[in-house]
Protein backbone atom coordinates (compact mmCIF):
# COMPACT_ATOMS: atom_id res chain seq x y z
CA UNK A 1 0.00 0.00 0.00
CA UNK A 2 2.90 2.35 0.81
CA UNK A 3 4.04 2.02 -2.64
CA UNK A 4 0.97 3.35 -3.88
CA UNK A 5 1.24 6.63 -2.38
CA UNK A 6 5.25 6.92 -3.25
CA UNK A 7 4.41 6.43 -7.32
CA UNK A 8 1.94 9.10 -7.63
CA UNK A 9 4.20 11.33 -5.56
CA UNK A 10 7.63 10.36 -7.70
CA UNK A 11 5.64 11.14 -10.92
CA UNK A 12 4.59 14.47 -9.34
CA UNK A 13 8.10 15.64 -8.33
CA UNK A 14 9.65 14.27 -11.67
CA UNK A 15 8.02 16.40 -13.97
CA UNK A 16 8.38 19.07 -11.64
CA UNK A 17 12.24 19.18 -11.22
CA UNK A 18 11.75 19.18 -15.49
CA UNK A 19 9.85 22.04 -15.34
CA UNK A 20 12.55 24.47 -17.38
CA UNK A 21 14.48 20.83 -19.44
CA UNK A 22 15.06 21.46 -23.00
CA UNK A 23 14.09 25.55 -22.57
CA UNK A 24 17.33 26.51 -21.12
CA UNK A 25 19.48 25.56 -24.23
CA UNK A 26 22.54 27.93 -25.37
CA UNK A 27 22.57 27.84 -28.99
CA UNK A 28 26.05 28.64 -30.98
CA UNK A 29 25.48 30.87 -33.56
CA UNK A 30 27.32 31.01 -36.86
CA UNK A 31 28.50 34.89 -36.68
CA UNK A 32 27.72 37.02 -34.08
CA UNK A 33 24.51 37.79 -32.23
CA UNK A 34 22.50 40.56 -33.76
CA UNK A 35 20.77 43.24 -31.26
CA UNK A 36 17.73 41.59 -31.23
CA UNK A 37 19.45 38.05 -30.47
CA UNK A 38 18.61 38.29 -26.89
CA UNK A 39 14.62 39.31 -26.80
CA UNK A 40 14.29 36.36 -29.80
CA UNK A 41 15.73 33.55 -27.63
CA UNK A 42 13.56 34.52 -24.10
CA UNK A 43 10.69 34.61 -26.65
CA UNK A 44 11.50 31.32 -28.48
CA UNK A 45 12.39 29.29 -24.43
CA UNK A 46 8.88 30.88 -23.46
CA UNK A 47 7.16 29.31 -26.71
CA UNK A 48 9.04 25.93 -25.80
CA UNK A 49 7.63 26.38 -22.27
CA UNK A 50 4.46 26.65 -23.49
CA UNK A 51 4.54 22.96 -24.78
CA UNK A 52 3.58 20.34 -22.20
CA UNK A 53 5.38 17.53 -21.10
CA UNK A 54 2.71 15.46 -20.03
CA UNK A 55 1.56 14.99 -23.88
CA UNK A 56 0.26 11.89 -25.55
CA UNK A 57 4.24 10.02 -26.04
CA UNK A 58 4.61 11.47 -22.18
CA UNK A 59 1.10 9.19 -21.30
CA UNK A 60 2.09 6.23 -23.52
CA UNK A 61 5.67 5.77 -22.09
CA UNK A 62 3.84 5.45 -18.73
CA UNK A 63 1.41 3.05 -19.51
CA UNK A 64 3.76 1.20 -21.08
CA UNK A 65 6.43 0.77 -18.07
CA UNK A 66 3.79 0.13 -15.91
CA UNK A 67 2.52 -2.83 -18.33
CA UNK A 68 6.45 -4.22 -18.57
CA UNK A 69 7.00 -3.50 -14.88
CA UNK A 70 4.05 -5.15 -14.46
CA UNK A 71 4.60 -8.50 -15.91
CA UNK A 72 8.44 -8.18 -15.03
CA UNK A 73 7.06 -7.83 -11.32
CA UNK A 74 5.06 -11.09 -11.26
CA UNK A 75 7.44 -13.05 -13.22
CA UNK A 76 10.29 -12.01 -10.77
CA UNK A 77 8.89 -11.50 -7.13
CA UNK A 78 5.57 -11.93 -7.79
CA UNK A 79 5.00 -8.29 -6.83
CA UNK A 80 2.99 -7.06 -10.22
CA UNK A 81 1.98 -3.51 -8.49
CA UNK A 82 5.52 -2.41 -6.92
CA UNK A 83 7.07 -3.52 -10.73
CA UNK A 84 4.45 -1.31 -12.67
CA UNK A 85 4.41 1.20 -10.17
CA UNK A 86 8.26 1.47 -11.27
CA UNK A 87 7.39 0.64 -14.61
CA UNK A 88 5.60 3.85 -14.43
CA UNK A 89 8.03 6.13 -13.21
CA UNK A 90 10.80 4.90 -15.38
CA UNK A 91 8.22 5.54 -18.30
CA UNK A 92 7.45 8.64 -17.51
CA UNK A 93 11.26 9.58 -16.69
CA UNK A 94 11.82 8.28 -20.75
CA UNK A 95 8.99 10.76 -21.67
CA UNK A 96 9.97 13.74 -19.71
CA UNK A 97 13.25 13.10 -21.67
CA UNK A 98 11.45 13.05 -24.79
CA UNK A 99 9.47 16.43 -24.14
CA UNK A 100 12.55 18.24 -23.10
CA UNK A 101 14.66 17.24 -26.73
CA UNK A 102 11.07 18.64 -28.45
CA UNK A 103 11.45 22.07 -26.24
CA UNK A 104 14.97 22.21 -27.05
CA UNK A 105 14.20 21.30 -30.98
CA UNK A 106 11.69 24.29 -30.33
CA UNK A 107 13.81 27.20 -29.20
CA UNK A 108 16.21 26.08 -31.83
CA UNK A 109 13.84 26.41 -35.18
CA UNK A 110 12.00 29.37 -33.38
CA UNK A 111 15.60 31.30 -33.58
CA UNK A 112 15.93 29.74 -37.11
CA UNK A 113 12.87 31.21 -37.87
CA UNK A 114 13.58 34.29 -37.12
CA UNK A 115 16.58 35.14 -39.07
CA UNK A 116 19.72 33.90 -36.81
CA UNK A 117 22.25 31.75 -37.94
CA UNK A 118 21.82 28.73 -35.37
CA UNK A 119 24.29 25.90 -35.59
CA UNK A 120 22.62 23.28 -33.31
Amino acid sequence: MRSMLIAPFCLTALLGACAEMGTDVDPILDGPPNAQFQSDLSACRSLARSQTQLDHETLAAIVLGAGIGGLLGEADEGDALGGALAGAVAGAAAGVAGAADTREAVVLNCLRGRGHAVVN
